[in-house]
């Protein structure tokens, strides 16, 4: 398992990311560039992480490729394609999206999220976008969410069912399955569930915590790793048992404080249970 986290670095070369990434101990990245960057800056940040034993991680490709409106759907769709052929160029391990949403907001809840025919939208869509850039050797992948599929191992295992290409695989972000208390309470046994299921097709995962509120209805809150109830022994044990090379990536805090903080708890979680990061 590699850990990988954001880099805090103003006007950013090949050296410098490599630099900050190696002064912060990760051994994988999220993607340094976009896909409008030239090849020779593309090229620059691949033999840089190669040089130095840093795995690109993602490259991200976040969109609405399924959004109502046709003109924004047109427009997520060459996004992915574009963010997908960049993944290829890196030699990153996955090219990351969410599926989408059907409102109108990219990746918020609507009632039509589970209906079978957006089922078969996201199939199509991933089809296209697969079939459009044909990756050797990146995979495109759908991270998990809780208001739209893949939400579980058996809608994800639909899904890789139903597109039915090579290059589709898995990214798992335990904290967005978990969508209720029943879950919230279980959720060892959910990521058990998810690692036995879909383990050798994991490509990436995402490193968040959980928090349950106490107060009605029900309020589910994204903390820092370590301070909320995501079972870590579990979630670790089980990403050791993939590829040694899989990135285990954290987000979504607010400073490179917290980001050191939570790569601190991981860190000293992993070691306690003989895992090398």
């Amino acid at each position: 398992m590699r850990l990988a986290g954001p880099v805090f670095v103003e006007q950013q070369t090949p050296d410098s990311w490599i630099q900050y990434l190696k002064q912060e101990g990760y051994r994988a990245a999220v993607s340094p560039v976009r896909h409008d960057a030239d090849d020779a800056t593309i090229q620059a940040y691949r033999e840089a992480a190669e040089a130095h034993d840093i795995l690109i991680a993602e490259v991200g490709a976040w969109s609405n490729p399924i959004s109502p409106d046709e003109t924004t759907r047109i427009q997520a769709i060459d996004f992915c394609k574009r963010q997908l052929e960049l993944a290829e160029k890196l030699g990153a391990r996955c090219c990351v999206n969410i599926a989408g949403s059907r409102g109108a907001k990219w990746d918020g809840p609507h009632p039509d999220n589970f209906s079978e025919a957006t089922f078969e939208l996201i199939v199509k869509t991933t089809q296209d976008i697969i079939d459009s850039v044909q990756p050797q050797h990146t995979y495109y992948t759908l991270e998990t969410m809780p208001w739209i599929i893949p939400d579980s191992a058996d809608t994800y295992q639909k899904l890789i069912q139903a597109i039915d290409r090579k290059a589709f695989a898995v990214h798992f972000d335990p904290v967005n399955m978990i969508s209720s208390p029943r879950i919230y309470a279980a959720n060892g046994e959910m990521m058990k569930d998810f690692f036995a299921k879909l383990g050798p097709s994991i490509k990436n995962a995402h490193a968040k915590d959980i928090r349950l509120a106490s107060k009605l209805t029900v309020h589910l809150d994204e903390v820092l790793p370590g301070t909320g109830e995501l079972d870590y022994e579990v979630f670790l044990t089980e990403m050791n048992k993939l590829d040694p090379d899989t990135p285990l990536i954290v987000e979504h805090l607010s400073s490179e404080e917290e980001y050191r903080q939570a790569a601190g708890f991981i860190r000293q979680k992993a070691s306690s249970l003989g895992i090398s990061l």
